[in-house]
């Protein structure tokens, strides 16, 4: 199987397990202490791993720029959730991602990208803002969600230069995950005057889960941007918002508007144009 192939798939199944954990975080009745298990779990599960794998020399100062930036975006993203809904807040945070990532990486770093696949990034980017056409979104809920798509971008940039760093992309997932986990208890911790620690005691089932599939979806993700380019890969991460769709309408019992169901097929046109290109 090609190399961009794999990656592709992996990026593919990558989103859609984002998606679950993204929808498990925002039912949690607090959404810091949520994450924080998500996050400190995940930790856990791969600590004993830095036992085993390699350590990351060459790419440890972009795991301490991944794990700052990831500070930014986890607390831009709990302000986002408190106050809009998943499937307003969701398409405007992931949307403008690979926007942004394709901003950098394609006009900055001069990675290349075909015609075919910077169509698919814009079309997917576009795509998933038309999911949003007629849901109202706050003025400061839409600040936050842009806030975290700025993130996300950036930590795709720096974790996609850094796993390529590292002695091979094993090493930088179990050390990422567990820096970040460690940061990310430490900053809800702080910031909550540790009442975050009582809040989790309530809701650590659904947190454990969510911090496993988080190993797992950013794993993926991680895994693929050692094989191919940044840009094209992560616009095919956003495919995710389809199962966020799908999850909203079922579960959340949110209805499928006709923007809604025209986004989704803009979503999956764009990322057939990168496939293809």
């Amino acid at each position: 199987m090609p190399a961009f192939t794999l990656a592709a798939l992996l990026m593919i199944a990558s989103g859609s397990i984002h998606a679950i954990v993204n929808a498990i975080v925002k039912g949690g009745r607090d959404k810091a202490a949520g994450r924080a298990v998500t996050d400190g779990t995940s930790a856990i599960l791969l600590l004993p791993f830095t036992l085993f794998v390699p350590l990351p020399h060459g790419a440890w100062i972009w795991l301490a720029a991944s794990a700052v930036v990831h500070c930014f975006y986890l607390y831009a993203l709990i302000r986002a959730y408190r106050i809009a809904d998943l499937s307003a807040a969701y398409p405007v945070l992931r949307g403008t991602a690979p926007l942004f990532t394709a901003l950098v990486t394609l006009g900055f770093l001069r990675e290349s990208a075909t015609i075919s696949q910077i169509a698919g990034i814009v079309l997917i980017g576009a795509a998933m803002f038309v999911m949003i056409a007629g849901r109202h979104i706050g003025r400061a809920a839409l600040g936050w969600s842009l806030a975290t798509g700025v993130c996300i971008a950036a930590y795709t940039v720096v974790d996609a230069i850094g796993v390529r760093a590292a002695p091979n992309p094993v090493s930088y997932i179990v050390w990422l995950f567990v820096l970040m986990g460690a940061v990310v208890v430490l900053m809800f911790g702080i910031l909550s005057r540790g009442a975050m620690f009582i809040a989790a005691r309530a809701q650590w089932r659904p947190g454990v889960m969510a911090g496993a599939l988080s190993i797992l979806t950013y794993g993926m993700a991680l895994t693929a941007f050692s094989l191919g380019p940044t840009a094209p890969l992560a616009a095919l991460r956003e495919t995710g918002m389809v199962t966020a769709l799908i999850i909203s309408i079922l579960f959340l019992k949110e209805r499928a508007t006709a923007g809604r169901i025209a986004g989704v097929f803009g979503i999956l046109a764009g990322a057939a144009l990168i496939l293809a290109g």
